[in-house]
């Protein structure tokens, strides 16, 4: 019998190569390359045409007057908040994070909710046993949660049991897909071929029960989704689970939505009993003051999370080097590149110099900021860093530093300006034009010049 040819293909882009290599020719990564079995090539079927042969397919209008499916809550504030309101029936969700982040924990708090709901609800673990994923849950108080459970990888036995059932649950949560084995094809559950194979008999599946299908991820040691980035495309929903570690708050963002904003993030904590909604997401980033006590080199910078404001303290530290020395630059939660331009705005357009001064940038929390609009508030802590002179306790700041020096307005200043007067601020550093604060009182600047003016050049 004739030997079946082979290919080799990336695991971490699914490029494929005739032969095996140490490097990814088109993502450079090192080591990736896996042999799989190549598809069998039929010269017949290539050479028929797609134009006849089909079955028909029923159009519809878009105008049709049809009754649009229904949101499901998950009975979880904060998941539901990410998802833009809740699952929708037939919808799929990718969820994917680090190891030990609570994204397992998270489902699993979900699906007992809605289970206690009176809603069907399956969970197949592909990574921990049945009785391991009960214990998991007593300890979450969920051991009486009516929730179907198997321990299982193979996608056909997942789907025969399912299709075997009266009707489908309402929501079935898939523990890993990287687990997951479709016997149609060769190769070790993981490969790029088995995940897209399993993902899209799930995806099937769903799109023809009305389930709604929830898929764990795993994450590659830079944070993106392992597997093909074809998965991203199939689902319709993509949330990521951040957090340290070292701190007790999760953040899970949604960076695609087909049903709902992107960007929209859900803040929870890690306690005893599991994840716990955090209502207030701004009292886990702000610095307890006493008495709204003024402190050097700290400003307030009300941040959006999609259309969720999120305050946050950004802090700065200016240490003089002696001669000759090289200082350096340390960033924690923000981006060290827009740190070096925000650096050679004020020096080039404000004159001061911190040539000869380390900085180190930190947002306090672990809070990760990708707004342009923190800008102003960076500025504003590293100027009363190194002139040695603290903002007022009750003051925020947020606007784009353009590289002019000009200030430009932030997106939904309202909101933020809302958020600040809610907890207590009074007084606002804010673009020219960007309109009152009601209550509050807002100082406007057209140029970054003019706010070091304000807040004092050093002697």
């Amino acid at each position: 019998m004739a030997k079946g040819k082979t290919r080799y293909v990336c695991q971490a882009c699914g490029a494929v190569a005739p032969r095996w290599a140490g490097q990814c020719a088109d993502c450079k990564e090192w080591n990736t390359l896996a042999e799989e079995a190549a598809p069998v090539f039929t010269p017949f079927a290539a050479k028929q045409s797609l134009q006849s042969g089909g079955r028909r397919i029923a159009m519809e209008s878009l105008a049709d007057d049809v009754t649009l499916p229904q949101r499901l809550s998950t009975g979880i504030t904060e998941l539901d908040r990410a998802l833009g309101g809740g699952l929708v029936a037939g919808s799929v969700t990718l969820i994917g994070g680090d190891p030990g982040i609570g994204k397992s924990t998270l489902l699993l708090q979900a699906a007992g909710k809605m289970a206690r709901s009176g809603n069907r609800v399956a969970y197949v673990s592909g990574e921990e046993a049945a009785d391991q994923v009960r214990l998991r849950a007593r300890r979450l108080g969920l051991a009486k949660a009516d929730v179907a459970l198997a321990a299982e990888t193979n996608v056909r036995d997942i789907l025969t049991t399912l299709g075997s059932q009266s009707a489908a649950p309402a929501l079935l949560v898939i523990d890993s897909i990287q687990t997951m084995h479709s016997d149609t094809l060769e190769g070790a559950p993981g490969t790029v071929s088995q995940v897209r194979a399993s993902a899209q008999e799930l995806i099937r599946f769903a799109k023809l029960s009305g389930c709604a299908l929830v898929i764990v991820g795993h994450v590659t040691k830079d944070g993106q989704l392992a597997g093909p980035r074809v998965l991203e495309h199939m689902v319709d929903t993509v949330l990521y689970f951040e957090g340290e570690r070292s701190h007790q708050y999760r953040i899970l963002r949604a960076v695609k939505n087909r049903f709902g904003g992107t960007d929209e993030i859900g803040v929870f904590a890690m306690g005893a009993d599991g994840l716990e909604e955090v209502a207030n997401p701004s009292s886990l980033f702000l610095t307890n003051r006493a008495d709204g006590a003024s402190v050097t080199g700290a400003v307030v910078f009300p941040a959006l999370e999609g259309t969720r404001p999120v305050l946050c303290e950004i802090q700065a530290l200016v240490v003089r080097v002696p001669s000759g020395a090289t200082p350096r630059r340390a960033v924690v939660g923000w981006d060290s590149g827009r740190l070096a331009m925000l650096l050679a705005v004020l020096e080039a357009r404000c004159g001061l110099g911190f040539g000869g001064h380390e900085v180190y940038l930190n947002v306090a929390g672990g809070l990760r900021i990708a707004d342009p609009a923190a800008d102003l508030a960076v500025a504003c802590a590293l100027v009363s860093a190194l002139t040695d002179r603290p903002l007022p306790g009750d003051c925020v700041a947020f606007g784009e530093v353009a590289l002019s020096g000009e200030l430009r307005s932030a997106g939904l200043a309202s909101l933020r300006l809302k958020e600040a007067a809610k907890l207590g601020f009074g007084r606002a550093f804010v673009p020219d034009g960007t309109g009152g604060g009601g209550a509050m009182r807002v100082a406007s600047f057209r140029t970054l010049n003019a706010v070091v003016d304000s807040l004092g050049r050093p002697e």
